[in-house]
């Protein structure tokens, strides 16, 4: 009996553990691109584009053209690390960073997920922090 009572408590409290995961496959805002996140292989997560929406609906032409580094403008953003660097905390990750590759910049960065299914990513100047909501990508919304 104890034994069954400690796997009904593990199954009440490691389900929202379960629910409120950071990771897998988002939207950002507009939906032009798709952001995997995964392990970084170090139990953090980390955020890889997997996607471009481009008119031509080839996304591995889209190159990282805005870097500041002009090394690295020829580099293909699908397959880039644009979110890394996160440190777990009770609320979610915090002290990361995310690139925005529309900018050529990166930001500190906290996310964690909502209790609705989104997950919401914030980029910070100092104290000054701008909150994007994403959105799993589904079937439905492929």
């Amino acid at each position: 009996m104890k034994l069954s009572g400690f796997i009904f408590l593990f199954a009440l409290f490691a389900r929202p553990v379960m629910a409120s995961s950071v990771y897998g496959l988002w939207y950002p805002p507009g939906k032009d691109s798709k952001i995997n996140i995964a392990d970084c292989g170090d139990g953090t997560p980390c955020g890889t584009i997997v996607w471009i929406k481009t008119e031509s609906g080839n996304s591995d032409t889209v190159l990282d053209s805005n870097n500041p580094d002009p090394a690295l403008r020829d580099r293909p953003m699908v397959g880039l690390i644009m979110v890394k660097g996160f440190k777990e905390s009770k609320k979610g990750w915090k002290k990361g960073r995310i690139y925005d590759p529309g900018s050529g910049k990166s930001y500190r960065s906290v996310m964690h997920a909502m209790d609705d299914g989104t997950l919401k990513v914030k980029g910070c100047i100092g104290p000054i922090c701008q909150a994007q909501v994403w959105t799993p990508v589904t079937q439905d919304s492929e």
